[in-house]
């Protein structure tokens, strides 16, 4: 179902499409599986992998925002915590509930924030993830063994939700695919069509493996590029301004003992007033995020040494086992496509999230700006735009009630397989006809070559970096250990593929070039 000979032999069987999504991360991946659901012929073109950018890159969490909450973004907290809900009953499987705790050192803090999560549970509704409660200083000193004791007045609890990011847009896609849909990645759109009157009716799109050029025609673009949205918009109209602001977020993870319970902790107020989370991930913490303005984009941006300090140092004021740079596992930068503001001086922080959809005169349709938790009702007001601008039947949404592939209730999460949901007894089953493959890749961590087989065959991995990177998270859990399985894993992905000894080579130096800036 998931070959790539199948999907590129749709474009040359079906020259004439619906809706072509140009991206294929969160926002890109919704807008096609929203489509391709109301019965609209879709595809979806990624020019490299699917979450390659900011959808693999984010803090982990599905949640309404608390900051958003005390920025007076009512409306946007709202909703969000809705989705965060719909997120839940839709993909059990990678999404759960998770309980934060704000240490508070001032005992009008605990008033505060008490009561300003107690208007967060009161917006969530009928999908509320649990109550919050202000906890004693005891109790918050039991929960969170490395918490700093000295002025500790007590504890702030809420739920939220955490996730796994990359998981969740590869099976997207493949729900996308299991619904009608075509969706393919290392597919570039290099050019956008235009009938007589100048409106935009099909691209042309290579096929980055081949090198082959396809003509494909359509009654709607839909620009879903994130950071790259006006590189598209500049295909339409060379003279367009730029409407993307990218902000840059960067993420630590260290070992578990940093902390050791199974509470996250959420930082209200660093020295410059954004938030920080200290987040249990796949039995690492991850810590995170900045949040810094920046000229350029790429699709790997590095962090910046002041951004690591910050993370640091933030996070050592609230712990008594301090972090020191040879401690973080992996670093990665992610880009936020924030949607530009008028006001060049403006703070990230103070930058809205709601998302925006733009009808540029020759009808491409482009959506930026959003975030993770919302990508669904993103793409539906996309789905919904394009319907009116571009003369598709009016078929009403069906997503909220779309089951995500793999999605099953897991009450034992203990095996690291539980991210496959619904597959997992597939590994298991590839391991019981070759014990060989539950051979794990690396003796540090858990995963082994049964995935790496999986993922080429069912996940549409084509690259050491798409199986290290988004299909397995060791790049992201521990970048030296990624670095140490590349052999291995570009032998078994050579195989697969039938490719020879020169881009077994080439895999591997491509991947240890990236991994390296993982390092600290």
């Amino acid at each position: 179902m998931y070959k790539r000979e199948t999907l590129t032999r749709q474009l040359k069987d079906n020259p004439y499409w619906d809706v072509i999504v140009i991206g294929g991360g969160a926002t890109g991946l919704g807008v096609a599986l929203d489509s391709t659901t109301r019965g609209f012929k879709t595809l979806l073109l990624e020019q490299v992998d699917f979450a390659k950018g900011t959808s693999s890159r984010s803090t982990k969490l599905v949640h309404g925002g608390v900051r958003y909450l005390a920025q007076g973004n009512i409306d946007l907290v709202k909703e969000a915590l809705y989705e965060r809900g719909l997120l839940l009953k839709n993909a059990p499987h990678l999404v759960s509930n998770q309980s934060f705790i704000i240490p508070t050192y001032k005992r009008w803090d605990n008033f505060l924030y008490t009561f300003g999560l107690k208007v967060y549970d009161f917006l969530a509704g009928k999908l509320s993830f649990g109550k919050s409660e202000h906890i004693s200083k005891e109790e918050t000193l039991s929960r969170l063994k490395t918490i700093k004791n000295e002025n500790l007045k007590g504890g702030v609890v809420y739920q939220d939700g955490q996730f796994d990011d990359s998981r969740l847009a590869i099976n997207i896609a493949q729900t996308c695919i299991e619904n009608g849909a075509t969706v393919l990645n290392y597919f570039k759109v290099q050019k956008l069509l235009k009938n007589n009157h100048g409106i935009v009716d099909g691209v042309i799109a290579q096929d980055i493996e081949t090198g082959i050029f396809y003509t494909i025609k359509t009654k709607v673009v839909i620009n879903a590029t994130g950071v790259f949205t006006d590189e598209i918009l500049k295909m339409d109209n060379p003279e367009a301004k730029n409407i993307v602001r990218p902000s840059q977020g960067v993420h630590l993870v260290v070992e578990k003992s940093f902390l050791p319970g199974n509470d996250a902790i959420m930082i209200p107020k660093t020295n410059d007033g954004r938030v920080l989370f200290l987040v249990p991930w796949h039995n690492k913490v991850l810590i995170g995020t900045t949040d810094t303005l920046i000229e350029n984009h790429s699709l790997e941006p590095k962090p910046l040494e002041e951004e690591i300090d910050f993370i640091i140092s933030n996070a050592n004021s609230y712990l008594n086992k301090n972090i020191n740079k040879k401690d973080v596992l992996s670093v990665f930068a992610g880009l936020r496509p924030l949607a530009a503001s008028k006001d060049e001086s403006e703070k990230t922080k103070e930058i809205s999230r709601s998302h925006k959809i733009i009808v540029s005169p020759s009808k491409i349709i482009t959506i930026t700006g959003g975030k993770w938790t919302t990508y669904r009702r993103m793409a539906q007001d996309t789905v919904n735009r394009a319907i009116l601008s571009s003369g598709l039947p009016n078929i009403p949404c069906k997503s909220k009630t779309v089951k995500i592939h793999g999605a099953i209730e897991l009450a034992d999460k203990t095996n690291h397989l539980y991210i496959y949901g619904s597959d997992q007894a597939a590994i298991q089953e590839l391991i019981k006809e070759s014990p060989d493959l539950g051979d794990k890749l690396h003796p540090s961590l858990p995963y082994t070559k049964a995935e790496v087989i999986w993922t080429i065959r069912n996940e549409m991995a084509r690259t050491v970096e798409d199986i290290l990177a988004r299909r397995v998270r060791a790049l992201f859990i521990d970048a030296k250990a990624a670095i140490e399985m590349t052999t291995l894993v570009a032998t078994l992905l050579a195989n697969e593929l039938n490719k020879d000894e020169t881009w077994k080579q080439q895999q591997i130096k491509n991947f240890i070039s990236i991994a390296n800036q993982y390092v600290l």
